[in-house]
């Protein structure tokens, strides 16, 4: 009775194997890492932003308006609206209702650029041609709010109409050259009573930590994935 000799593995990866496998590990390896750090960076806003929201007032009037200090932060600013100067953001919903949020320059003192402030939501009207009527107090009054950084990457649905004061984004750069005013980095949630008709609702930003290490799990896996091919692929039966 013959006996069928046991049989033994080799592995015998060619060289163009692996090198293709060694670029596909660097690559997704690198983008797991890179998502990872994204996700501790998002975290850390997180983290920032419920330790402000929980800190005393600053009062910044006729201070220097540092974006990057102050972003998160909750501000008291002094000044008055510049008339002629509101505008209107398109396309914002609230409880499944379109409208606008409504924003105001407000010049805060001589030689300083004027703080955008972010009244809240208003509906829109039955005719899109006409914008709800919005008057802003005049004098100097005291605003408290939450000030933000507008995100830089924006889509347009239509270009802006620089005549017209509606807008699709807020871009405080651009908005400057338009209306002819220097006007700070940033923007200010209006958190105190505002004008009749608007309605604030500041609902707590989703930092967006957890889609990187949903991204960072996914190029894990296609690391291992390819890994795994490459000792399967170049396993061989000795006889």
């Amino acid at each position: 009775m013959s006996t069928r000799p046991p049989r033994s593995f080799g592995f015998r990866p060619g060289r163009a194997t692996t090198a293709a496998t060694v670029a596909v590990l660097a690559l997704t390896l690198a983008a797991a890492q890179w998502q990872t750090h994204r996700a501790e960076f998002k975290e850390s806003l997180a983290r920032r932003f419920d330790a402000l929201a929980a800190a005393p007032l600053l009062d910044v009037s006729g201070g220097r308006m540092d974006a990057s200090e102050l972003e998160f932060a909750r501000i008291r600013i002094t000044g008055e609206y510049l008339p002629g100067k509101t505008i209107y953001l398109d396309n914002r919903v609230y409880r499944g209702q379109a409208g606008y949020h409504v924003v105001s320059p407000l010049k805060t003192g001589e030689g300083s650029p004027a703080v955008l402030i972010n009244h809240g939501w208003i509906p829109a009207g039955p005719s899109r041609e006409q914008l709800p009527h919005i008057v802003t107090p005049s004098g100097r009054l005291t605003i408290e709010g939450i000030a933000v950084i507008p995100p830089r990457r924006v889509f347009e649905l239509a270009a802006d109409s620089k005549s017209g004061p509606l807008r699709q984004n807020l871009l405080p750069e651009k908005l400057s050259q338009e209306l002819g005013i220097p006007l700070a980095p940033l923007v200010v949630q209006q958190t105190s009573p505002a004008i009749s008709g608007v309605v604030q609702n500041w609902p707590r930003p989703d930092f967006g930590a957890d889609k990187h290490r949903m991204y960072a799990l996914q190029w894990y896996s296609f690391a291992g994935l390819a890994l795994v091919l490459y000792v399967a692929l170049n396993l061989r039966i000795k006889r």
